[in-house]
C-alpha cells in the first residue's frame, strides 16, 4: 500500500531521482563545454553521432534545468520533512536509519552541486565567451 511507504526511504529515492536529473544538466552543458575546452572536438562529434539525443537536451536546456530544479526543490522539502522523524528503538535499525539519513543528505547536496556546475556551464560561462 502507498500509505506504508517509509518517509526516509521515500526521501532517499527522491534524492536519487534528483541526482539523476541533476546529472542530465551536466550532460547537457558541462560535458560539451569541457570537451571543447580541452580541444577534444573530435570526441564530442563522435559522442553526438552515437547519442544524437544530446543535441535535443542541449536545445531544450531551460526545460531540463526547470525539471531538475523542481526535483531538487521537492527532494529538499522531503529531506527537510524527514529530518526530525524518529528512528526505531532497535539498535540495528536505528543505526540503519541514521546511515540512511546521512546518505540522503549527502546525495541531496551532491545533486545541488552538480546542478550548480551544469547551470554555470549552461548560462554563465557563455557570457564570458
Amino acid at each position: 500500500m502507498a500509505a506504508d511507504i517509509n518517509p526516509l526511504q521515500a526521501s532517499r529515492r527522491l534524492n536519487l531521482l534528483s541526482l539523476f536529473t541533476s546529472g542530465s544538466t551536466l550532460i547537457c552543458c558541462a560535458l560539451p563545454a569541457t570537451l571543447v575546452a580541452i580541444g577534444s572536438v573530435a570526441m564530442l562529434t563522435s559522442l553526438i553521432s552515437h547519442f544524437p539525443q544530446l543535441i535535443w537536451i542541449s536545445e531544450h536546456k531551460p526545460l531540463v534545468f526547470g525539471l531538475a530544479a523542481a526535483m531538487l526543490l521537492i527532494a529538499g522539502w522531503m529531506q527537510w520533512r524527514a529530518r526530525l522523524l524518529p528512528c526505531p528503538t532497535d539498535p540495528q535499525l536505528a543505526a540503519l536509519c541514521t546511515k540512511t539519513r546521512r546518505q540522503s543528505v549527502w546525495i541531496y547536496w551532491f545533486s545541488v552541486l552538480i546542478f550548480l556546475v551544469g547551470a554555470f556551464f549552461a548560462f554563465v560561462a557563455p557570457l564570458f565567451i
